[in-house]
């Protein structure tokens, strides 16, 4: 049954259709879908650090288990308002495989160890254009995803659903993220079909509030994911104790719904030992109460993705915020983990200056005499006639977001400590 809430201009690629396309059994969106998951920097995501740095303990959540995580909570949310909405029917509806695949490529671009890591990669590349995770998953989807020198050509509601951000780097002053590169307004002018915003939608969060209706329902996915799933983590790592929590609780202003809430947490979940069906049921409670609702919008007339907004109620919301909150005060800011962050912000910094020295600022090109710290392909790339050294920057930049946490620390051995180095460790990536 035909779907009518897509036209030609969602499904439309960029780049030209694959000859056996036309052939396919698959919607577009499936391929979509299923391209991601057959992509190197999928299976990537599963030696990257979520909260807790991947490879400590197997019951943590990597970035891998995260992702897969969010697609089962965005096509939840798309068969609850598939189900309950007065203004979607079963030929007109959106589209799950679509927000399946906005959900499970969503972090392709983080690099290894986590928000630190992006922190990192951002400052050393803020002279040639900065560093942004979901700028570096458009460009994943976009241009390397298969083979590092093309992307998976993307349907125009696919490069939309994970396009959270609409600002380029140099419409911002000095950003620290949630910003697109430069060179990446192609994309964004493909998306918005060539539309300007309207003069009220500045650079920065105006500009970023016009989301598809899949994008907010991934975001929203994402928000329940990580808010929740954080809090599960925490626990089980022992960073949240009934006595960490407690004290923490007792230095904040709390409303009397989220004092109930910390209540809850505590003799409900910690103390009956509770996690997993607690945060299972909490999970099935933030999708319940997502709706859609009409809008006015300047793209409405092109896409019914931007006919929609989802709405989910404040408490709701300021209930994951609180989760948040005390994953972020009691797990992220505590020694230990502030310890490791600052362990890794030394391991990716260093790593970053040697590459940048050889292939960045040095650029001896291909010579039988220099030393070779990257592999033959990404030299050549590199080394590649008529690049500026912005250009240059952005490939070693590729090359350290693409490392996962364990490719980082064995390049770091390899490279900086003398007893590292037997034929065992050579051949391990």
């Amino acid at each position: 049954m035909e779907n009518r809430f897509y036209q030609s201009f969602d499904v439309e690629r960029r780049g030209k259709p694959s000859p056996n396309q036309a052939d396919d059994h698959r919607t577009p969106f499936q391929q979509d879908r299923d391209r991601i998951i057959h992509t190197g920097a999928f299976r990537r995501l599963q030696n990257k650090t979520q909260v807790f740095f991947s490879g400590e303990y197997d019951f943590y959540r990597t970035r891998l288990t995260h992702s897969i995580e969010v697609a089962q909570i965005g096509r939840g949310i798309c068969q609850r308002l598939i189900a309950v909405s007065d203004q979607l029917d079963r030929d007109y509806f959106i589209d799950p495989d679509l927000v399946e695949a906005c959900c499970l490529s969503h972090d392709l671009g983080h690099p290894p160890f986590g928000h630190t890591g992006e922190s990192v990669i951002h400052r050393m590349m803020k002279p040639f254009g900065g560093f942004e995770g979901n700028a570096q998953t458009l460009r994943l989807l976009g241009n390397t995803a298969f083979g590092e020198v093309k992307g998976i050509n993307p349907t125009r509601a696919m490069v939309d659903g994970v396009l959270k951000y609409k600002t380029l780097y140099s419409e911002l002053d000095n950003p620290p993220n949630h910003f697109i590169y430069d060179d990446q307004k192609g994309w964004l002018d493909f998306v918005l079909a060539d539309r300007p915003f309207p003069k009220e939608a500045t650079p920065g969060k105006k500009r970023d509030a016009h989301k598809s209706i899949e994008c907010q329902i991934m975001d929203w996915a994402d928000d329940t994911a990580y808010s929740l799933n954080d809090i599960a983590d925490g626990i089980q790592a022992g960073f949240l104790t009934i006595e960490k929590i407690e004290k923490w609780a007792g230095k904040q202003t709390l409303t009397d719904n989220e004092s109930q809430l910390v209540d809850d947490l505590l003799e409900n979940t910690i103390r009956r030992n509770r996690i997993e069906s607690t945060i299972g049921y909490k999970i099935g409670q933030f999708i319940r109460h997502t709706e859609i609702q009409e809008q006015d919008h300047f793209l409405a007339d092109l896409s019914n993705r931007y006919r929609y907004k989802l709405v989910v109620p404040q408490e709701i919301k300021e209930e994951s915020k609180l989760y948040k909150k005390m994953a972020f005060e009691i797990v992220f800011r505590s020694q230990q983990m502030s310890q490791l962050d600052r362990k890794a912000d030394v391991i990716l910094t260093r790593l970053f200056e040697e590459f940048a020295r050889f292939y960045i600022r040095e650029t001896p090109g291909r010579r039988e005499d220099h030393y070779k710290i990257l592999s033959d392909d990404e030299e050549e790339r590199i080394f590649a006639d008529g690049l500026e050294q912005k250009d240059r920057a952005r490939l070693v930049c590729d090359s350290v977001a693409r490392m996962t946490d364990g490719v980082v620390r064995r390049n770091y051995k390899r490279l900086f400590e003398v007893d590292y180095g037997s034929i065992g460790d050579l051949v391990s990536g």
